[in-house]
């Protein structure tokens, strides 16, 4: 249950550091799965039907092999490796380097479409308040802005993609399809990235707390990591060598599930932690706002390894989750923690598809309940609750009225909290047909429904045009 450490070394040929820093090597502990590297035989029988547009993750010879870490058969680049020394500012960039996407085609003028991604590294703050480095990417578009005033920024926060650092979205937006015999990627926000630079919005995605850089456990669903790291890829954006956007650019937030709890909080924390990012809008989709509830809803569901996840980086950022879960939790539940800590989400599907928490406490009890049991814990969950700030600009919050993984009825009650602390609300409830319970059905088919209004709304925002709350509907509303 202890937070992981992994090899620090010098970046890779090619990337361009933002400050000096020392890097010493320390004893590798990052953790390579072996303790489950079950056969995905599914995953196999898939890669042979999509091998076609499969992007394969690189493979690291001589000298790059020797920087570079691996976790689950993939390659993570040296340039995930973070410094010894940060510098104080947030959003202050530590490294660049070229980023290939892996979905591009020439433009007639010779610019690639859908624009010119960079890599990023870039400093930002914890949760307990301590510097951390975060990774991501930023895509300059080739389409033209044509909007009112300069380019805009999006800041993109990917929905759930795992907790092992091969499933950074900086790293699916050049691997989009991942899959070798211990591990399944696949960057499905992309499609969001790529609609909004056709807008001739650029685009900064951030790979959160943990997720890509390798120092530490993804801390997954955390209100502030999250939050903070979001604010933070567009200060680092505006500050990208040849980038269009300035600080006078509009800037809108967009994320959905785990991006719509990420955009929730970042737009609760901007009036606090950076009043330097004004913003134009944000869309918040199926945010996961109470975490207790949420629990309730991935515990048995075909995404029970978000749970893992969680509790993953909860024990390892919060003292008073970490005694409970190390009193609570079982060998099988020890050994399904530590198994699900390198996987993506393909992965968790198919090793920890359906399963219940119960199986892996000492009482047989669910986490929930074992966490709902001693009022510490409890407390610690309750600090990630979102809703108690009322959020800077106009927001757009989507929810699936059937949405079973992270329940509607809390991403409501968000909307409710919001427009009772005078937020300028859109609420949307995505009146879909029952797709089927705890398949993660009901969850996706909002997101692909609900993206191309979203994208619009938002597109509304950075043009200028103001947005109209409909809080007063609320109470007709399901």
């Amino acid at each position: 249950m202890k937070p992981r450490r992994t090899a620090r070394s010098r970046s890779t040929t090619g990337t361009h550091d933002a400050m000096p820093a020392s890097r010493p090597t320390v004893p590798s502990g990052r953790r390579q799965g072996l303790g489950a590297k079950r056969p995905l035989a599914a995953a196999a029988t898939a890669a042979a039907l999509v091998a076609a547009c499969a992007v394969p993750a690189s493979a690291a010879t001589g000298a790059e092999a020797a920087e570079s870490t691996v976790s689950r058969g993939v390659t993570v680049p040296a340039f995930y490796n973070p410094p010894a020394e940060l510098p104080s500012a947030n959003g202050a960039l530590i490294r660049t380097e070229p980023l290939p996407l892996g979905l591009s085609l020439p433009g007639l003028d010779g610019k690639p479409l859908p624009g010119t991604a960079t890599r990023l590294m870039y400093k930002s703050t914890d949760s307990n308040g301590r510097p951390v480095a975060v990774t991501g990417a930023y895509i300059e578009p080739t389409a033209d802005w044509k909007g009112g005033g300069p380019r805009p920024l999006v800041a993109l926060a990917s929905g759930t993609m795992g907790q092992g650092d091969q499933c950074a979205p900086s790293m699916a937006l050049q691997h989009p399809l991942t899959l070798t015999g211990e591990t399944v990627s696949v960057g499905y926000d992309n499609l969001a990235v790529y609609r909004l630079l056709s807008t001739g919005a650029a685009v900064v995605v951030t790979d959160y707390v943990g997720l890509g850089a390798t120092d530490r456990l993804h801390t997954y669903v955390n209100r502030l990591d999250q939050g903070h790291a979001l604010l933070d890829a567009v200060r680092a954006a505006r500050a990208v060598p040849g980038a269009s956007v300035t600080p006078d650019s509009r800037t809108g937030l967009y994320g959905y599930s785990q991006g719509g709890g990420a955009s929730a909080s970042a737009a609760e924390l901007q009036p606090s932690y950076a009043p330097d990012v004004e913003l134009a809008g944000s869309y918040v989709g199926a945010p996961p706002a109470d975490l207790t509830e949420v629990m309730k809803g991935i515990d048995g569901s075909a995404l029970a390894g978000a749970l893992g996840w969680s509790i993953n980086g909860f024990a390892q950022a919060d003292p008073d989750l970490r005694e409970v879960v190390e009193a609570n939790v079982n060998a099988t539940g020890r050994a399904a923690l530590e198994d699900m800590s390198t996987m993506c989400v393909g992965d968790a599907i198919l090793g920890y598809g359906f399963a219940r928490s119960s199986r892996w406490t000492n009482g047989g009890e669910s986490l929930a309940e074992v966490i709902a049991a001693n009022p510490r814990a409890q407390a610690a969950l309750d600090k990630q609750r979102i809703g108690t700030l009322e959020p800077a600009g106009p927001v757009r919050l989507a929810t699936g009225v059937h949405d079973d993984i992270v329940p509607h009825d809390q991403a409501r009650r968000l909307a409710v909290d919001w427009c009772r602390k005078g937020g300028n609300v859109t609420y949307e409830a995505v009146d879909l047909p029952n797709l089927g319970d705890k398949i993660l059905t009901n969850h996706l088919a909002p997101l692909v429904a609900d993206q191309g209004d979203a994208i619009s709304w938002l597109t509304d925002r950075l043009s200028g045009r103001p947005a109209g709350s409909n809080c007063w509907t609320m109470p007709l509303q399901r």
